[in-house]
């Protein structure tokens, strides 16, 4: 026999109100801050008018805890689903300000027509309009007299009907009285059991991940200062994207100015870096990680509900200790030494665009790694090496794709177990053989995707060890990643159209290389035959047409540097297939050396 995990009870809409008002219902701004139109509020308030369904809302009771003196706290409930139509509510009825997606505090006004009895969100000429009543959480005050509203709209509209006025507003202030129902889960299910449910019953399909029930959890919570550390977070993530945004908190949030985090990160006003623009779930993952020693979110859900994982009880103390324990791993993320010191080892690793940047969750443990050795106190130098060679082992070999989860937990738990340096060295040894460059990654790489990890890898080889543009003489690959750089098509793809071959053919990432807008324009589609020939006339004396290098000798060279065969400038010229081929086993070889100078 299944057991039901959650009850279901209508509540009228002003106990709704009420609960959230009193803290009784926390809204923990899941979704983060309230992104509805204020058409969609009005139709909201217009739904309820007309007496429709608006919907569940889904609430999850925290656990009961122990406190320290050993007796049971329960815990409020928190709302994970139906967060934007309760702000609406309190934004639409009570007049209540609501922070928007760009953090600023605004009032949403709703006007109404008592004649037409249509919602309308207010606006300069409906404000000067007396046939509307400009905001109707005056209908909803606390000391709102519908006689006196009554009389005071036929005052000023004398062709009102009083009688009919009078029952419309008592129509409209009785949608208080509507009932919403209210799903409420088990405070003892899982937190993959809640998503579960979340999923299956928000058909809008806005998913919730692990890390929005962990910022609900800190947001709910008042005790251990759990609100302030999520502003700290999201205040973060914002200020990395758009430093500008540091004056508005200062006027606009003085209670989070004032706070200990604000001063940390004030640097961000003058920085204009994206190697590494985190989310608030990347924050979350590394400074849990980092601090915690695990690598599951869900874990951390319950540790910051006070969960004992021997005992299986809820304890305040653990609660308490791992608010604390979270605020000093956010803390260690956003400190200024800490974070441009790894975007600086990232840089120095070649990687020195965001454009190079592959996957987020491989910088993610890689600055995982580097908070960790900070805490060890490793060598400087020693860390540097070890979190550039993690970083790039990782994204040659995918290791945080799949499942990320499962891998951070693996790996986090392997490095407290056998210690950061030991561990690290034997997975990069393991994972990255000598078989490894000559034999797996030339398969790898027959890929058409420029986005790929190889190529990425590819080109901050390039960069990290100092390569010039093909065909350029005095532009670096560094220059052109940090300017503007064409993929250039060794043999043009129009070259390969015309014989037949399909994108995914033409478009090898063995057929690119890095080469300046006019050296591109100038090849056009010339067949490799022709412009190698040209190429090798240049160096003999004869016209300029492609690039400034004049000497066979420096030719050879640039042409070793973007892993081409030499053989080139004599006429050989292979067939397409056996280019690639050999170009790839050059290209894995470049990343290779690239790897021993991490």
């Amino acid at each position: 026999m299944s057991t039901q995990r959650y009850s279901v009870t209508p509540h009228p809409i002003e106990t709704l109100l009420t609960w959230v008002k009193s803290g009784e219902i926390a809204i923990p701004e899941i979704q983060r801050p309230f992104v509805w139109e204020p058409t969609k509020v009005r139709n909201l308030l217009d739904s309820l008018y007309q007496g429709y369904p608006v919907g569940y809302l889904i609430a999850w009771r925290n656990p009961t805890v122990k406190l320290k003196d050993g007796t049971p706290s329960a815990g409020k409930r928190i709302l994970i689903d139906g967060q934007q139509r309760v702000t609406a509510l309190m934004a639409g009825l009570l007049g209540r300000e609501v922070l928007t997606k760009d953090y600023e505090t605004i009032r949403i006004r709703i006007a109404f027509h008592p004649l037409t009895e249509k919602f309308e969100v207010a606006n300069p000429a409906i404000r000067k309009d007396v046939a509307w009543i400009e905001d109707v959480a005056a209908v909803f005050a606390p000391e709102a007299d519908l006689i006196e509203l009554t009389e005071g709209y036929v005052a000023k509209n004398p062709v009102a009907d009083r009688k009919h006025v009078g029952k419309v507003l008592q129509r409209l202030g009785k949608i208080i009285n509507n009932h919403v129902g209210l799903i409420e889960l088990a405070e003892d299910l899982d937190i993959e059991t809640v998503t579960e449910i979340f999923i299956r019953v928000n058909s809008a399909g806005a998913e919730l991940s692990q890390a929005d029930f962990a910022m609900s959890k800190i947001a709910a919570n008042e005790t251990y200062g759990g609100n302030m550390l999520r502003k700290a977070i999201d205040y973060f993530c914002h200020l990395a994207v758009a430093p500008d945004f540091m004056g508005r908190i200062e006027k606009g949030d003085k209670a989070f100015a004032a706070s200990e985090f604000f001063p940390q990160m004030r640097w961000l006003k003058d920085v204009n870096d994206d190697i590494y623009d985190p989310t608030y779930t990347d924050m979350l993952r590394v400074a849990f990680t980092a601090e915690f020693g695990r690598g599951k979110l869900a874990d951390l859900v319950a540790l910051l509900s006070g969960r004992n994982f021997e005992t299986r009880q809820y304890e305040d103390a653990i609660a308490e200790a791992s608010f604390g324990k979270l605020k000093q791993g956010i803390l260690r993320f956003i400190n200024k030494t800490h974070f441009e010191r790894f975007t600086m080892i990232v840089r120095s690793a070649g990687f020195v665009t965001n454009d190079l940047i592959g996957g987020q969750n491989a910088l993610n443990f890689a600055y995982i790694l580097y908070l960790r050795g900070r805490a060890e106190t490793v060598p400087a130098a020693e860390l540097e090496r070890l979190v550039r060679r993690w970083y790039a082992m990782s994204i040659l070999r995918g290791r945080y794709t799949g499942s990320p989860e499962t891998a951070f937990d693996f790996d986090i738990r392997q490095v407290e177990t056998r210690g950061l340096v030991a561990y690290a060295d034997s997975v990069i040894e393991n994972e990255l053989p000598a078989t490894f460059w000559t034999g797996m990654l030339p398969q790898l790489m027959d890929t058409s995707s420029a986005q790929s990890p190889y190529f990425l890898a590819y080109k901050a080889a390039q960069v990290k060890l100092g390569d010039k543009g093909f065909l350029s003489r005095d532009i670096t690959v560094n220059d052109l990643m940090m300017n503007r750089s064409d993929v250039h098509h060794v043999y043009p793809r129009n070259h390969l159209k015309k014989q037949g071959l399909a994108r995914g053919r033409y478009n090898q990432i063995a057929n690119f290389v890095l080469a300046q807008s006019e050296i591109n324009i100038a090849i056009g589609d010339r067949a490799p035959e022709t412009y190698f020939t040209d190429l090798a006339k240049q160096c003999a004396g004869g016209p300029k047409k492609y690039g400034g290098i004049t000497e066979r000798e420096e030719l050879c060279a640039n042409l070793r540097m973007s892993c081409l065969p030499e053989s080139l400038i004599d006429g050989v010229i292979p067939a397409y297939d056996d280019f690639l081929e050999q170009r790839r086993k050059l290209m894995a070889l470049k990343i290779k050396t690239w790897f021993e100078a991490l």
